[in-house]
């Protein structure tokens, strides 16, 4: 059997602000294994986003710990944890934070040429996976001359490019409309397909997230498996 991509032991996280002290959640167990789609649902503000955060290694646990491909994250220093996130994965947020003085393939190409890729590679892989999503002919245009379905669609790119082991996707349909929401979560589980890549995938529709190979709920600070119908 595989081993897990990322596990969350024990996980706790409580938020302090002045007199104000809120704890997300406690004692939160869950792991995530090669190839498989996740979807978390839950209400606003259960804790969804800073549960994705923890397990790609972008905050602190207040206790408990996370770890990606065997190595436990808190042993690591921050180089370490970014070359770990660097190999292993992916992530694609709700707004795209595509760099808009940069063309669709300069986007994607940052993965690669921060783990040191040549310019000339690094182009050649990311037309590769722009074929994939459909836009290698957009290649060359601006953030600012794509539509809303294509700049998730080149995040989507971005998150792929480096050939990660799992991508955590915070929201990636939810400031699209429906019609377009479809066609990016179809593009999400033909990749997982075809690569092999693990999804975990936050989301407030519960239609897509049935989808997925399993669907977890975050309420109260805990996550409990849901029972849903095969995709």
């Amino acid at each position: 059997m595989s081993n897990p991509i990322i596990q969350c032991q024990q996980l706790g996280k409580t938020f302090h602000d002045a007199a104000l002290c809120v704890t997300v959640f406690e004692q939160l167990n869950c792991t995530i294994m090669p190839g498989e789609t996740v979807a978390i649902v839950g209400a606003s503000g259960a804790g969804k986003s800073t549960l994705l955060q923890l397990m790609g290694g972008l905050d602190t646990p207040t206790q408990g710990d996370v770890i990606i491909a065997n190595k436990t994250i808190a042993h690591l220093s921050e180089r370490e944890k970014c070359e770990l996130r660097n190999q292993y994965l992916g992530f694609i947020y709700q707004f795209h934070h595509l760099l808009p003085e940069f063309n669709a393939v300069e986007n994607v190409c940052m993965p690669l040429w921060i783990a040191g890729l040549s310019k000339k590679m690094a182009f050649e892989k990311a037309a590769i996976i722009l074929e994939k999503v459909g836009l290698k002919h957009r290649m060359t245009h601006r953030v600012g001359e794509l539509s809303g379905g294509e700049r998730q669609r080149i995040a989507i790119a971005r998150a792929l490019v480096h050939q990660p082991s799992c991508v955590l996707a915070d929201e990636p349909t939810g400031n699209l409309d429906h019609q377009t929401s479809d066609v990016v979560f179809d593009l999400m589980l033909q990749l997982n397909q075809e690569h092999q890549t693990s999804f975990v995938i936050v989301t407030h529709n519960e239609a897509l997230a049935k989808r997925c190979d399993r669907v977890m709920l975050l309420e109260n600070g805990n996550l409990k498996p849901q029972i849903i119908n095969n995709r």
